[in-house]
């Protein structure tokens, strides 16, 4: 009877939240989407700081949740145009979602060799991501061209784009990072100045904070920077990856670049501190699954599995349903996820709050 009381309640929120989102976000409802240039930032102006916005045609939709996705190409090549990005812009914006992709700053050749000028690189790429989410909340008070709901912007990426994604999301102050053997706290302070961790790349005033983490075959540099107050992760990994390893490992497999842990280690980090994650992991697979884009049926499960994760998380599915009587003498029995299993109190993370007088309450506490 458990179960299917369970299974009853999850059909019930199903159906409510497939209506509440006007059937949006799920699958690809818009047959096409238009892309558009900008730079965005207002201290550079070049290639390095341009991204392309992809938006629904036809959509009159507003509150538009918004995805910005990073490229590939171990911190030294690729682009917003690369297969993969194009390819997951355009689906998740044929969804309804309005999606970025977005160039950062690359190093050279001496990035292989050198852990300073790979923390380096890696914070500055992470400043101009947030200064491409401080561009959409800026051009939101000045106009809202793009017709986003600015409190729901999610961050995401492969391989390299992957770690952008997550460290942006959980290096939550500069006191986090260490100052030996390498003093990072010193490197933030060298590329962010009085910003620090929002960076040198502009759109300041703005919240550069986000409402969840995509990592396509990512990886983070220490697991312990993952806390209980963080963000959402949804990642999608090869268990064979060694380009960033699926447990942990140097960076490509090089012993002279810095360890990164993927899939393997962050998920059961994220599940000890109660961070709301789940993961799609390819056996026997190894990086390159992603970087063709659509070409791989890997990539387009990938979208979907995403997809599915991002969903509960939207602002149209965070309602209330409480019946009203007797509300002030009601006490609540117990809290559950979204599967049904029993859950304590947590920030970032979509409930169920059953009460003994038979109504229950969906909330997410944002951080």
């Amino acid at each position: 009877m458990k179960k299917i009381t369970t299974l009853l309640l999850l059909t019930l929120f199903s159906a409510l939240t497939f209506a509440q989102c006007n059937g949006r976000y799920e699958t690809e409802i818009f047959s096409s989407v238009t892309k558009t240039t900008v730079n965005y930032s207002d201290v550079y102006t070049d290639n390095s700081h341009e991204m392309d916005i992809y938006t629904p045609d036809g959509d009159t939709e507003i509150n538009r949740p918004v995805i910005l996705y990073m490229h590939a190409g171990s911190f030294q090549f690729g682009s917003k145009s690369d297969p993969d990005c194009v390819d997951f812009c355009e689906s998740m914006a044929k969804r309804g979602y309005v999606t970025a992709s977005l160039n950062y700053r690359l190093s050279n050749s001496l990035f292989i060799f050198s852990n300073e000028l790979q923390y380096e690189t890696v914070l500055k790429a992470v400043s101009d991501a947030k200064a491409a989410i401080r561009y959409f909340r800026k051009d939101f008070t000045n106009g809202d061209t793009y017709g986003i709901d600015p409190n729901t912007i999610f961050v995401g990426g492969y391989s390299a784009g992957g770690v952008i994604a997550v460290h942006l999301a959980y290096i939550d102050n500069v006191s986090d990072l260490p100052t030996s053997p390498i003093n990072v706290q010193t490197i933030v302070n060298d590329v962010g100045g009085v910003h620090g961790l929002e960076g040198d790349a502009g759109n300041y005033g703005y919240s550069s904070g986000v409402s969840g983490v995509i990592s396509f075959a990512g990886g983070i540099n220490d697991v312990n920077w993952i806390d209980g107050n963080d963000e959402p992760l949804v990642s999608v990994q090869g268990d064979a990856d060694v380009t960033v390893n699926y447990n942990c490992g140097p960076g490509q497999n090089i012993t002279s670049i810095l360890t990164l842990c993927g899939s393997g280690e962050m998920h059961p980090r994220a599940d000890a501190v109660g961070v709301l994650n789940d993961k799609l992991i390819f056996t026997g697979e190894g990086h390159v699954w992603a970087a063709g884009g659509n070409s791989n049926s890997k990539f387009v499960q990938a979208l979907d599995f995403t997809t599915n994760f991002l969903f509960p998380l939207l602002p149209c599915n965070n309602t209330t349903s409480i019946s009203e009587g007797n509300t002030s003498n009601k006490q609540l029995i117990r809290i559950t996820d979204m599967l049904g299993r029993n859950a304590s109190a947590t920030t970032n993370a979509p409930l169920f709050y059953i009460y003994d007088d038979g109504s229950v309450e969906k909330k997410m506490i944002l951080k």
